[in-house]
């Protein structure tokens, strides 16, 4: 029998064990007819990184080639990023699920938006009365996981509105609930989100336009936030390309710019479960979720809390382990000091354990 051995604080206890790796799972105790394992690494060992939020095979022109797909794929491996929920993508990534080597995926299929209210080749486009039909079909392709584009800009009202009337909505959601899938939205305005939280929606990407009110909502019914800081950062360019042409949604994005940190930690304070995603994909780079989790640090979420949202409790609400346990598969990361007292060592880690394989 052939073992690997790591030995450091594991997270989140931060108690000093000796884990060993065989055949691809964890153990604490020491393989019986063992006379010696090789030490892989020591230092601090995280639960593997989630990145909530990512496009894998999109970019700015839509589905990429499968050679992109698998390089970006590693670049996010080999930066401790071992889980990923695709939050839309028009690339098909099911191959992904088949390479022992590329992080795990959580696939969401297209983007459903509506009508010419969206990214050019990034989505399904429906008007209402198709969109039902859209969220089935998104629901049979993907993971367990739908993407809707809640609001988008209006050309007609020159400002961000919601992308579909509430009935559809309520439509689209109890179907997704129906073929078991769950649903998640962008939403940078205030005003696509009631109606999508009354209709039972799991997860809000963005939210900036969040009010108490929503928020009170969200932790009633157990709606999670991602909330892609680094996305929202660019509203100020936003609104300033739009300026001339868009005035109303210029200042729009100008103002939940503005209030972006407010709402952030309005909702870490109520109570709402926040998780980390880098939007990597489309504008945005793969291989950067370091950086999300730095930015959101510095909204004023306590690193703990930060280094929660895309490890351990993640992968919890994912549906993956979120620890450590004995006889779970071999999914972390192992970095030289401790990432709650410096996030920075995020970009150094030693290894990375991917089911059982160091890379790295």
């Amino acid at each position: 029998m052939s073992a690997l051995r790591f030995s450091g604080p594991v997270l989140p206890d931060g108690e000093t064990r000796e884990v060993y790796v065989v055949d691809g799972r964890i153990t604490y105790e020491r393989p019986a007819g063992l006379s010696g394992a090789e030490t892989a690494a020591q230092g601090w060992i995280v639960p593997g990184l989630v990145d909530a939020h990512n496009h894998l095979g999109l970019e700015d022109g839509g589905a990429v080639p499968d050679e992109e797909i698998e390089r970006t794929a590693i670049l996010d491996r080999d930066n401790g990023v071992l889980l990923t929920r695709d939050c839309g993508s028009p690339a098909d990534t099911r191959w992904v699920h088949e390479r022992e080597d590329l992080p795990r995926l959580i696939r969401c299929g297209r983007h459903v938006a509506r009508t010419r209210r969206y990214i050019q080749n990034y989505g399904q486009e429906v008007e209402p009365d198709g969109l039902v039909d859209a969220v089935a079909e998104q629901a049979q392709a993907g993971d367990g996981w739908v993407k809707l584009v809640g609001d988008w800009i209006s050309r007609e009202a020159g400002d961000l509105a919601p992308s579909f009337p509430a009935d559809a909505v309520t439509a689209a959601i109890e179907v997704a609930h129906a073929h078991g899938a769950k649903v998640t939205a962008h939403c940078f305005g205030e005003d696509s989100l009631s109606p999508l939280l009354d209709a039972g929606i799991d997860c809000i990407e963005h939210g900036t336009g969040l009010t108490e009110a929503h928020i009170a909502q969200m932790v009633e019914r157990g709606v999670a936030l991602v909330p892609t800081v680094l996305q929202t950062s660019k509203f100020p360019g936003f609104a300033s390309s739009g300026r001339a042409r868009f005035p109303a949604y210029s200042a729009t994005m100008d103002r939940l710019f503005e209030r972006r940190r407010e709402v952030l930690m309005n909702a870490h304070d109520a109570g709402v479960a926040l998780y980390v995603g880098s939007d990597g994909g489309g504008s945005a780079r793969h291989g950067v979720l370091h950086e999300e989790i730095r930015a959101m640090a510095a909204m004023g979420l306590s690193n703990e809390d930060v280094l929660g949202a895309a490890s351990w409790r993640a992968r919890a609400w994912l549906g993956w382990n979120p620890g450590l346990d004995e006889g779970d598969t071999a999914d972390f990361v192992v970095y030289p000091r401790n990432p709650v007292d410096d996030l920075s060592v995020l970009t150094e880690p030693t290894c990375v354990v991917l089911r059982g394989r160091v890379y790295g």
